[in-house]
């Protein structure tokens, strides 16, 4: 079973910029497709972002708008999110997860990452 493990959130003015981390432990990381995914406060997890097993087919939820860049590094195990010109809207905690299409492919969860983007 899987262990995700995200990092690199934190607090940052609206326009800022933080890069996220994923490191995983499973061991055919590099078969699967894998996504971003966040929650903010009161509202349902959505899609962020996803990559497949190599890097050639990247999707991204409209609400990115360009702002987003996610990238993978296999021989690592990590998947990572680029976030430029932050806004409020982007609060959230931020998830990864292997997924099929937009959706999340396992069931369980990693802690996450809080991002909180002030005005």
């Amino acid at each position: 079973q899987w262990q995700l493990v995200e990092s690199g959130g934190g607090l940052v003015q609206a326009g800022g910029s933080l890069r996220l981390s994923c490191v995983t432990s499973g061991p055919t990381f590099r078969s699967y497709a894998m996504g971003w995914f966040r929650q903010g406060p009161g509202k349902e997890r959505e899609f962020v972002a996803s990559i497949s097993y190599n890097s050639f087919n990247i999707d991204y939820a409209d609400f990115v708008e360009g702002r987003f860049t996610i990238s993978r590094d296999n021989d690592k195990k990590a998947m990572y999110l680029q976030m430029n010109s932050l806004k409020p809207d982007d609060t959230a905690v931020y998830y990864c997860n292997a997924v099929a299409g937009k959706n999340p492919r396992f069931h369980s969860w990693g802690q996450g990452t809080q991002v909180t983007v002030s005005s």
